[in-house]
């Protein structure tokens, strides 16, 4: 017999579909949240036949657990974990232990990918190319590189993943892994996942008109509270505000967070492990314990929302070669412009400001930091260069 322990999230399904694919009957899937799997772990000690063989995916276990795990093993138990994230590297110190961030053609893995390979590899599962893509969209999905692709079937999958149970998801996934060539959503799907995605769009619209901005630890941080659609809406926010290092997304009910950003240089799984949580680059959560509270609800609680930029310009739009106007709520007007093919400037109600910057985004990453400055609309604007012409005149 097995018994597979892995996340509640879609990467950790697609590890136990998996496994059910591999072992069918013969094995036994928990789901878990990160707080859950060490109840789990122990019950698995005191109460289930030590002749099972124990996968442990997408998850890590406390200090105690893991001690106990490796007396498990050192006394003839049967147990692998696999995990992708750096946290779980200490666990390849162990002979039961298996944890890659990165493969060796430098890509990002996912928990799912890691068993896959594990379960071809070790002759328990017949791969195939609907079962090869299905784990590569999931990849994709949980390493966010399905936003550099544009690869939309990998978020739709999750959308999916959402809207069903799990019975259901899992019903669904293996019936088409077994029987399928190639992996797809059927008609039924699309449909509700187009309708899905018309709702995600007006809740981001919704959400987009409450964030607010602050500096934390010398990053700058969007902060939102949502309970839903947390990695579109991490993606969409930080998007539309480059200027912010990162997106914090605040569930009250839940008393958890989650942290997401578009950008290279900002490791939000460094941020969440500030506050014990954890994660990918790109992607990370944690508990809502106090100090994140505080940082992120009490302090910022008072803030004004970002101002949206004008929607729909035709001239005063960014890097034009007329240059940008904003206004801030000081009604305070910043025309930022280029000087030469490697300089841009600011002015400020007309006074040019000391600073210059190599790049139209620097300049306006600049802006929207320090002032929370906003792109006036074009009537605006047009007066603005006539007033300028006028004054020249």
């Amino acid at each position: 017999m097995y018994k597979l322990l892995s996340h509640n999230d879609l990467d950790g399904v697609g590890c136990g579909i998996l496994a059910k694919l591999a072992f069918g009957e013969d094995v036994k899937i928990r789901y878990n949240s990160i707080s859950g799997l060490n109840r789990e772990v122990e019950w698995f000690f005191e109460n289930d036949d030590k002749n099972t063989f124990l996968f442990i995916t997408d998850l890590s276990v406390n200090d105690k657990n893991e001690q106990s795990i490796e007396e498990f093993y050192q006394n003839g138990g049967k147990v692998q974990l696999i995990d992708h994230h750096k946290t779980a590297l200490h666990y390849n110190d162990y002979a039961w232990g298996h944890v890659v961030v990165e493969d060796e053609a430098g890509r990002l893995t996912s928990a799912t990918s890691l068993l896959y390979q594990y379960l071809l590899s070790h002759q328990q599962l017949e791969g195939s190319d609907a079962i090869s893509e299905f784990v590569e969209l999931v990849r994709q999905y949980d390493t966010w590189e399905w936003e550099k692709n544009n690869n939309q079937d990998a978020q739709r999958l999750n959308a999916l993943f959402f809207l069903v149970s799990i019975d259901e998801f899992e019903e669904k996934m293996i019936s088409r892994l077994r029987t399928s060539e190639h992996f797809h959503f059927d008609e039924f799907e699309k449909k509700i996942l187009d309708m899905e995605e018309d709702k995600i769009d007006r809740y981001i619209r919704r959400k987009r008109r409450e964030l607010v901005q602050t500096e934390i630890d010398g990053l700058y941080a969007g902060v939102v509270y949502a309970e839903s659609y947390h990695s579109e809406l991490g993606n969409e926010l930080g998007k539309e505000y480059p200027h912010l290092d990162y997106i914090a997304i605040i569930n009250i009910g839940g008393k958890r967070m989650g942290f997401r950003t578009i950008h290279d240089h900002v490791d939000v799984s460094a941020v969440a492990g500030k506050y014990g949580g954890g994660g990918h680059a790109k992607a990370s959560g944690c508990s809502l314990i106090e100090e994140a509270y505080k940082s992120f609800v009490t302090e910022t609680f008072h803030l004004e929302p970002v101002p949206e930029d004008a929607r729909r310009n035709r001239y005063n739009t960014k890097g034009s070669t007329f240059g940008t106007l904003y206004k801030n709520r000081r009604e305070d007007l910043y025309f930022l412009y280029q000087v030469d093919e490697q300089k841009w400037a600011i002015e400020r109600n007309g006074n040019k400001l000391e600073q210059t910057f190599e790049s139209f985004g620097e300049g306006e990453s600049y802006l929207k930091r320090n002032y929370e400055v906003w792109l006036v609309k074009d009537d605006e604007f047009v007066n603005f260069l006539m007033k300028e012409v006028r004054k020249n005149n």
